[in-house]
């Protein structure tokens, strides 16, 4: 059987999280080749947290000619092996909160069975076995997750945001391990994330997204200087950071979404408080006792 030309491939995505709201993603299209290290970029409420999921099986397609495709099978009916999702809703699960031991809690998930792997990333995240989860910070659990996560072989791995929690020598060292891995293995990243210091040299490509279309479909990183200029609307240089780039798009995104607002999108920021100012009706209006 032939290897699929594109590790990643969607075509036609619109998703709405209800019938009554706005599509969250719409009409998009992406190809991602395997062995790729894709950063997406976007402000929150972009639709990167929704498109992963979806890649990761995790929220039904049902769409007449909407095409996701992992391995070059469906994610939906055809569930293609070797994905890994790691997203940031898994620290405040109450399983993970309770009083287990870390190395009960990998154990019962299998990391006796991958101990070499296992033992490496114990060592990267610098993780105590002895640590009780309910007893431990936010960023600890975070280790805990990525230890567990990603412990055994993946072809293909979805993250959100799961570095936010991290000191910055933890990650770095995480960072060098994911990008090894990928060119060691041939393995795909797809990375959503609003951190961009020490990124630099971890991509192959960037992709922008903006209230849930792609501005900026996955571009080979770093950009070329012909291609600058088709990306972004200033000039950054010849040589721009990921930190740079990634700033100017979401510059770029904010006035785009002021621009819709005075079309008559709903409006952010400040606006007129329409606060009582007899005590009676103060105090009937916030009164949150019943």
């Amino acid at each position: 059987m032939a290897e699929p030309q594109y590790e990643i491939s969607v075509e036609r995505l619109t998703y709405s999280h209800s019938p009554s709201t706005p599509p969250s993603l719409v009409d998009i299209s992406i190809e991602l080749p395997k062995g790729s290290r894709t950063i997406l970029v976007g402000a929150n409420g972009a639709g990167k947290s929704t498109l992963l999921q979806i890649l990761a099986g995790k929220r039904l397609i049902l769409n007449e000619g909407t095409h996701v495709h992992i391995k070059d099978r469906d994610v939906f009916r055809n569930s293609p092996p070797g994905v890994t999702f790691l997203g940031t809703e898994w620290a405040m699960n109450p399983v993970v909160r309770g009083d287990i031991v870390v190395s009960d809690f990998l154990n019962s998930v299998g990391g006796y069975r991958h101990k070499e792997r296992r033992d490496r990333l114990l060592d990267i995240l610098d993780v105590d076995l002895d640590w009780h989860m309910h007893a431990i910070s936010d960023g600890e659990r975070r280790r805990v997750q990525l230890v567990m996560g990603l412990m055994s072989d993946w072809d293909v791995l979805l993250l959100d945001e799961v570095t936010v929690d991290l000191d910055v020598l933890v990650r770095d060292d995480l960072l060098s391990f994911l990008k090894t891995d990928s060119l060691n293995r041939g393995a795909t990243i797809l990375y959503a994330t609003h951190i961009f210091d020490g990124l630099n040299e971890f991509p192959t490509h960037v992709a922008h997204m903006h209230l849930g279309t792609f501005l900026s479909q996955p571009t080979p990183w770093p950009i070329a200087p012909d291609i600058v200029s088709k990306v972004v609307s200033v000039d950054l240089g010849p040589k721009p950071t990921l930190y740079a780039l990634a700033l100017q798009w979401l510059r770029e995104d904010r006035e785009l979404r002021r621009e819709l607002e005075k079309q008559g999108r709903k409006k952010r920021g400040a606006k007129v408080d329409e606060v009582p100012t007899d005590s009676e009706t103060f105090y009937r209006k916030y009164d949150y006792s019943h």
